[in-house]
Formats: C-alpha cells, structure tokens, sequence
C-alpha cells in the first residue's frame, strides 16, 4: 500500500498571492497570524502580502522571531504571540524557516500536549489538524508548502529533529513567483540545489514507486535545466523553479528521503550551515556511495539532468554521469566544491551519529554505518 498526501488547494503562477483574500473568505477566517523571517520583514518581501490584506481589509498579525534554522524556543515564543493574537489561521510568508516554525506552532494550537516541542521529533501521533496554514513560498526550494514534515533546531543538544505529521501541511498552497525574484543569487542557488536533492533523493529512496518517480523525474528536469537561469534573474527559468520544487515536494513528502538530507541537518545543527548549501557539497559524493544500490534509476537521473547519449553507456558511465552532471551544476550556480573550513576533525564522530539519528536515513537505497558516514564527511574535507 502506498499513500499520497498534498494540498486541498494550490495556486501557481506570477501574482497568485492575491488569491490569498479569496481563500480566507471562503473558509470564514478571521484573523491571521502572519509568520516571516525578519529579514523578509526588512526587505519588504512580506509587505507584498501584508498590502493584499490591508486591502481586503483582513485582519492579521506579524510575527518575526524565527532564526534560519528554527529553534524551539522560537516555537514557543510563536505558540504564545499566536494564542495572544487569537488567530484562527495562519500565514507562513518564507523559506522553510519561516514554514516550519509555522507548522510546529499550528500543530501545538491544536494538541497543546506537545509543547515541549521536543516530543514531536518522528512521526507523531497528533489527534487533530493544525491550525488551518496558508503557505507562500519565497525560495524555489525547500517545498514546505506541500510536505507533510517540518524540521527544529534543538540548540542546547546541538542537533536537529524531523518531525513527519500528515496533520501538518498546509490546507493551500500560494506559490507565486513573484515573491522569489528578489532573492540573492547564492540564496537562489542554494535553495535550487536543495530542490534538486529532494528529486534525486526521492527517486532513489526505499519507499519510491510509480506515482512519486514521475513527480520526481519531472522535477529534476524542470530544476537542471531552469536552474542557472534563475541564479542569473530570468523570470521565466524562476518561474519554473518554482513549479519544479513543488513538484519534487509532491513527491518527496510521500517517500522520504536519505542520508545526503541526514548529514546535511547534522551539519546546519553544529555549524548553522544554510540547509541548501549542505545538501549541494554532499549530494555529488553520497549519489556516488548510493550508485550500487540503485539498478537503472541513474541513467534516468543522467537524462533528466541532459546528459546526451545516455541509452549507449555503460552501466558505470551513466552512473558517473549522472553524479557528474549534478557536481557541473552544482559548481556552475557557485556552491562551494568541498567541506573545508566547515566541518572542524574534531566534530565529525558527533556529526555522523547525528545522522545515523536522523528520521531521513531510514529511507536511504543502501543501509550505511557510522563508519560510511565518517567517511563519507572526511572525504569531502
């Protein structure tokens, strides 16, 4: 049996936000609580969708305290400011900071008995949906607005926890790529990179079948081949950036993941390494520990990536050139090639546990050890 989860409703296309006024009024909202990071706060990225509510005169209110990686504490501080507000629905304005942090805070809304937060990590057995969550997206990336899983930076044990809840996502989906073209380069980058690891990651993880290799294979398309164009401003690759994401996310959040995401949350826990960028430096080197443990699936890889030729290689040339088509790209959007002056000797026996820890590794095609992991980090050193 295999099971698909993903939003009631979802809207895609330059200005879609404002179908925001229409949704809420259809579904009787009052007030919202208006999640976003501070510095999308301060760039004026969330006034976009703070101007189409005081337009339509929809009442809100804006909360900021949320860090890159998003903490427990700033959960907490969210339940609190969410209760005080009495918003009956939520607004996440964001990467998968500001989507996370407003998940976790909707899910407590409704079962105030995981307050701690802590007690979500894994697959929690919350009685009701969340807080009904509006999410707009403003990276082409992490795909929040369709997963069922968010991710909480516990910083006093240094390590992050994936919680995986179908009570989680989002009722509708804003995806407009208009709220992602002020986005840096290295941020468009990087959040690109992450999107394409989602796909690859998807394709080749344990639970993978039919419905979700399309997702996935349509999405590393769309990413290879939109991607560079985007890092450079071209609406229009943006624009399928964004549609590429989600369609990864439409797949990934059904299936899991694998060890690249395990040693990547492992890395953005003790270094505050950007999530994306994590996942660029590793996907090359792990796609090439996992290539044993994946039949035919990278010459599918290859040719969604544009490797010409595919159908007359080798085994091992397509296997090559898949990781060696996601490495050019990777180089040519510039991520860093390497972990150095990243990961310190002394952490890396800490860091590989972390990922041996971590809910995604599970769903890895090849069951890896402690020892692989090491390895794995030291080779990128």
């Amino acid at each position: 049996m295999a099971r698909i989860v993903l939003n009631e409703t979802s809207y895609h296309g330059a200005g879609c936000i404002a179908e925001i006024v229409g949704e809420a009024k259809r579904r009787g909202f009052k007030k919202a609580f208006v999640c976003s990071d501070p510095d999308l706060v301060k760039v004026g990225v969330t006034q976009k969708v703070l101007d189409v509510l005081d337009d339509a005169k929809l009442k809100y209110e804006l909360y900021s305290d949320i860090k890159p990686n998003p903490t427990i504490q700033n959960v907490q501080t969210g339940v609190a400011a969410c209760k005080k507000s009495g918003a009956d629905y939520i607004i996440a304005v964001g990467g998968g900071s500001s989507m996370d942090t407003a998940k976790a805070i909707g899910i407590i809304m409704t079962n105030p008995e995981y307050a701690d937060v802590r007690s979500l990590e894994g697959v929690a057995p919350t009685k009701n949906p969340c807080l009904p969550i509006i999410a707009v997206p403003t990276t082409a990336g992490t795909a929040a607005e369709v997963t069922i899983n968010y991710v909480i930076t516990d910083v006093e044990k240094k390590r992050k926890f994936v919680c995986v809840d179908v009570h989680d996502i989002p009722v509708v989906a804003v995806v407009d790529s208009d709220m992602m073209i002020s986005m840096p380069k290295s941020l468009t980058a990087a959040t690109g990179m992450d999107a394409l690891t989602h796909a690859i990651e998807g394709y080749i993880t344990k639970a993978a079948w039919e419905m979700t290799d399309m997702f996935h294979l349509k999405a590393i398309e769309i990413i290879a081949s939109n991607l560079r164009g985007a890092v450079n401003k071209d609406k229009a690759a943006m624009e399928n950036m964004a549609l590429g994401q989600y369609v990864a996310g439409m797949g990934f959040s059904n299936v899991g993941l694998g060890i690249v995401h395990s040693m990547a949350h492992a890395l953005g826990a003790v270094y505050d390494t950007p999530h994306g960028v994590a996942n660029a430096i590793l996907l090359p080197t792990v796609m090439a520990y996992n290539a044993d443990a994946t039949g035919e699936k990278y010459r599918d890889i290859a040719r969604a990536m544009g490797v010409k030729g595919t159908e007359g290689m080798t085994q091992a040339e397509y296997r090559k050139a898949a990781c060696d088509a996601v490495a050019q790209l990777s180089k040519d959007v510039g991520i860093p090639q390497n972990l150095k002056g990243i990961v310190k000797e002394e952490d890396i026996d800490f860091l590989a546990q972390s990922a041996m820890d971590d809910a995604c590794r599970p769903g890895n095609p090849k069951d890896p050890t402690k020892e692989d992991i090491i390895a794995l980090y030291q080779s990128l050193m």
